[in-house]
């Protein structure tokens, strides 16, 4: 039924309601009883809208009423009644080791709205929250509380308790804290990696990956911390792109014999170049490529010596750039690099004799040709010397000071500062120093010290992930990975890496489970002995009992029979080691029968490609030969305004409290409550970096306020409608059925973005539907049915009906980002929606999509949206008459519209031209024929012409806007009163039907 409601021509008031008019229902009412009546002459009579819904969101109070119902009600009533497939949100744990700041929020609250997405779709949301409680930042930040003690001195059970009280601390404070965010959560099951039945089930992972052979220990240089006095992981780094180091150019002597096989019966020197010389006492050879060209050099000095050096050919130019001025460089002879293989020259640091090698790394790129080797201080130099049986020397301690082995000047010096420089001074003083400078590059420091760190030989346990990066890979192709780039990412990271460092030589941790040889040094670790000493932890409640405990309670007795003696290692384990294996508590607490990827999604910040979803990745590869998770979603960064990351440096980080509780001067830092920060990441594209700051948080505020006037339009013009007062789709006007298909293809909108976790995309659907749809459209054309038809009529109830169903799906799609608001507004509605009982508490119970299959109607639409480009065309004419002074409120006009009726939008326009007064907000509108014979503008008229794109076709169109002759009706503002102050025929209607007083 092609119904229309050109029947009803009441005039909205002069300012929207869903706009936040500084109108209230009172003033709006007065008012709508006309200039020239008393006022509340037919105030009564009008059905303006009515809810106690507040405008303003009052959000740091209000939201604390609906915040558990929604978080610890809701996850346990969804978990027991949802009958859809289980979805596992797997958490990345935070560090326990401190405040949270606005990144934290971030993560947890887009892990949020994913699963109060999946809730909404019936499913059973499996959210165990975690926290990452052991390693390095714990320890320290728990030493540093122990202000004037010597932390040395402590034993190391003393240690561990300290760590584990601020963890405790810290989770603690934490959960307070994530929960006031209204994550929704099993958070009275959360997992800690210092829970003893955590560690249990992660030494179980090693020893599955010992059995399977990945595991190894060896002396290798490792990134070595000396302000944490620990081996790192490359996770573990970060690089500073401006460090400065002093770059050398050394003369290394050949001996008498290899000079003589380059043709030279005088001294011969190689020249090497390093950016690190304190890795010159460690010189155990120099690297030579073969297929470079190297060419003997005479240089000269005016009153000084002669003397030869051996460098490559294509950096000869480079380096006489370096020669004092006046210098020449004559080449007597050019070389292979294998001409180079097997001569001897002396380590002059060392004062030992060692060998020039071959290396397929050695380039011409910079430097000499000629590099340096220290096995113990580099993983190229390691390789090379091992295949070329050099034992590996590093002459450093954990402090990252020269050991006496450096000899007795070197010795306790730090390496990279003074250390650093006397090798430099000995240089000089031995002539062995051609040229030093600075030299600025990217070098590695300790992420959690901002210090440089060193590599350093040192016995360290890996997982050797060589044979099994390219399976953790292929794993990976069978990942949705949000966005695309992560994949390509995370896979670089993967194949860039052979092995991993898992030792750490800390006390706050999970100790890897190896007993040594007290004679002989060597590690006793099979699959038999580490059940053993699982067994032990597990019946005496955590790791804390390898500390306290005698070594022989670990030592099974097989390997006691023969009366070997054995003694504890003192590692623990890699913190990333301790949070990648934490897929392994799904096992127990999913639901049985899911194979392969337990987790449907893991969600963390992009440094994670270098640690947890690496990790993750390939413990899970090891142990099970799959990837732990079915999709991975990676954040960006948090920055301030200014677009700079937030760090404490800086001094820009910020606390989501003052966001959400606001400052002291609460006019300069308003509190804005959870939900606007909420829906500054749900609106944000957070694959990219974040920005967070006081203009922003401004701006949302707006958006916030304009959402809530929308939702109290809604909720006012539905007071007293029940769902038996709704009426079916057959029977609305057509204007409110291409209302219902514009909320049906919103809906569908926003459950393809969330489906693909683009969220933004989801909020700026909704921001669309808003404005544009509902308020600049909608509200504005149905508010003459809803405020002077009376309560029981068709029209009103259609308008109604409508109203209904977008509210209805309007607040579910608000639900997954702005909880609390949803949860008000569903609070609200529940009259207009019908009993649902007792147990029905939440939004978030609703179901999610509530639009109609029926309700697409694409042909519908392409009438409506031409219509829509008319009004456009009519509202800009009636603007220009308005600044003519022709007219006063859109009411007063009349149009004529002038198009081909031969044309579609013609044929349109003309079959709808009884609605057009009430698309267009005025009193009358005609259609015309554009081809027919048309009056000259008279002096009160004002035309304008444009052409409307519709139907695929571009139509010209002419309207003429005129002073309507009629006279304003008191009670509904329309110009369609015969005299002045006597009611339209409409209005009379309604009237006789109202009681009197």
């Amino acid at each position: 039924m092609n119904q229309s409601f050109a029947a009803l021509r009441l005039a909205p008031v002069k300012r929207s309601f869903a706009l936040g008019s500084k109108l209230s229902v009172r003033s709006l009412a007065s008012a709508a009883t006309g200039e020239d009546k008393p006022a509340g002459s037919y105030s009564h009579t009008l059905r303006l809208p009515k809810t106690a819904f507040p405008l303003r969101a009052d959000a740091a109070r209000r939201e604390k009423q609906f915040r558990e119902r929604c978080t610890d009600t809701l996850y346990k009533w969804q978990f027991e009644n949802n009958t859809g497939p289980q979805f596992i949100l797997h958490d990345g744990p935070p560090y326990a080791n401190g405040e949270l700041h606005v990144g934290h929020f971030m993560n947890k609250v887009l892990k949020d709205i994913v699963n109060r997405y999946q809730v909404m779709q019936g499913r059973r949301v499996l959210y165990i929250p975690g926290f990452d409680t052991h390693g390095l930042p714990i320890e320290q930040k728990a030493l540093a509380t122990l202000r004037g003690r010597d932390q040395d001195s402590l034993n190391p059970m003393e240690i561990r308790r300290l760590a584990r009280n601020f963890a405790m601390k810290a989770v603690a404070s934490q959960t307070k804290s994530f929960k006031e965010y209204a994550v929704m959560g099993d958070w009275s099951n959360r997992y800690l990696t210092l829970d003893p039945e955590y560690e249990a089930s992660q030494l179980e992972v090693f020893r599955e990956m010992v059995v399977r052979g990945y595991i190894y220990r060896q002396n290798k240089p490792v990134y070595w911390s000396p302000s944490s006095r620990t081996a790192l992981a490359e996770a573990e780094l970060e690089y500073n792109a401006n460090h400065v180091s002093t770059s050398v150019y050394v003369k290394f002597p050949l001996t008498a014999e290899s000079a003589a096989r380059l043709g030279s019966t005088t001294a011969v020197e190689a020249l090497i170049w390093t950016t690190t010389p304190w890795t010159l006492p460690a010189n155990c050879a120099i690297a030579v490529h073969c297929d470079m060209d190297y060419v003997l050099v005479r240089v000269s000095h005016e009153g000084k010596p002669d003397y030869q050096l051996l460098i490559g050919k294509d950096r000869l130019a480079a380096v006489v750039e370096l020669l004092p001025g006046g210098s020449t460089a004559d080449v007597i002879r050019t070389l292979k690099g294998s001409d180079l293989e097997g001569l001897t020259y002396t380590s002059v640091l060392r004062n030992k004799e060692c060998k020039v090698l071959l290396a397929d790394y050695v380039t011409s790129d910079s430097g000499t040709g000629l590099v340096h080797t220290a096995p113990g201080h580099g993983k190229e130099d390691y390789e090379l010397g091992l295949a070329h049986g050099i034992d590996v020397y590093s002459p450093v301690d954990d402090c990252g000071r020269f050991t006496s082995q450096a000899g007795a000047a070197l010795e306790g010096k730090e390496v990279l500062t003074e250390g650093n420089a006397m090798v430099i001074e000995t240089l000089t003083t031995m002539d062995a120093l051609l040229f030093k400078a600075d030299f600025t590059h990217s070098y590695p420091y300790d992420w959690r010290t901002n210090k440089p760190i060193i590599q350093r030989a040192t016995p360290q346990w890996f997982a050797d992930v060589k044979d099994l990066k390219n399976a953790a890979c292929d794993s990976l192709m069978h990942v949705n990975v949000v966005p695309e780039s992560g994949r390509r990412r995370l896979d670089s990271f993967v194949r860039g890496r052979s092995e991993w460092c898992i030792s750490r030589q800390r006390v706050w941790g999970v100790p890897i489970p190896v007993l040594y040889n007290a004679k002989s040094g060597e590690p006793l670790l099979t699959a038999e002995s580490i059940d053993h000493i699982i067994g032990v932890i597990r019946a005496n409640g955590g790791t804390d009992a390898w500390w306290t405990l005698p070594v022989e309670t670990f030592v099974r007795p097989q390997y006691c029979a023969n009366g070997e003696v054995y003694v504890k290692g003192t590692d623990t384990m890699d913190v990333w080691f301790d949070s990648g294996t934490s897929w392994k508590l799904l096992e127990k607490r999913a639901d049985k029968g899911e194979q392969g990827a337990f987790a449907d999604l893991y969600l963390e910040g992009s440094d994670q490609h270098r640690g947890w979803f690496q990790s993750s990745l390939l413990t899970s590869n090891a142990v099970r030969g799959v990837a732990p998770y079915k999709a991975l979603v990676t954040h960006g960064f948090t920055l301030d305004e200014q677009g700079r990351k937030m760090a404490k440096s800086i001094g820009n980080t910020l606390a989501p409290s003052q966001v959400i509780d606001g400052g002291k001067d609460k006019k300069a830092e308003p509190a804005y409550g959870v939900d606007l920060l909420r829906l500054v990441v749900g609106s944000t594209d957070y694959t990219q970096d974040v920005s967070f700051g006081p203009t922003i948080f401004a701006s949302f505020g707006d958006t916030i306020r304009k959402i809530r006037s929308t939702v109290r339009f809604m909720l006012g013009n539905l007071s007293g409608f029940t769902p038996e007062m709704a009426v079916p789709y057959e029977q609305l006007p057509e204007i409110d059925r291409y209302m219902l298909h514009e909320l049906y293809h919103f809906k569908k909108a926003a459950t393809t973005a969330f489906g693909k976790y683009e969220f933004f995309r989801a909020t700026q659907a909704l921001n669309h539907f808003t404005n544009t749809t509902l308020s600049a459209f909608y509200f504005d054309v149905c508010k003459d049915r809803l405020y002077a038809s009376s309560s029981s009529s068709l029209e009103r109830r259609s308008a109604q009906t409508v109203l209904r169903h977008i509210l209805i799906n309007y607040t579910t799609t608000l639900a997954p980002v702005t909880c609390h608001l949803a949860e008000e507004t569903w609070e609200f509605s529940k009259a207009m929606r019908g009993d649902f009982g007792s147990e029905v508490f939440s939004v978030f119970q609703e179901k999610w999509d509530q639009t109609d299959e029926v309700w697409h109607n694409p042909k519908l639409a392409e009438d409506w949206v031409a219509l829509r480009k008319v009004r456009g065309l009519a509202n800009r004419t009636i603007e220009a008459a308005r600044k003519n002074k022709l007219i006063g409120s859109s009411l007063e006009a009349e149009l004529d519209i002038y198009v081909s009726l031969e044309s579609r939008l013609g044929h349109l326009l003309k079959s709808h031209e009884k609605d057009l007064c009430q698309v267009c907000i005025t009193s009358r509108a005609s259609v015309h024929d554009l081809g027919g014979a048309k009056a000259p503008v008279s002096d009160g008229e004002f035309e304008q012409t444009d052409v409307v794109a519709a139907f695929d076709n571009d139509t010209k169109a002419t309207i003429v806007c005129r002073r309507s002759p009629l006279c304003k009706c008191p009670r509904c503002w329309n110009f369609h009163s015969v005299a002045v102050n006597t009611l339209c025929g409409r209005c009379d209607d309604v009237m006789a039907s109202v009681p009197q007083q």
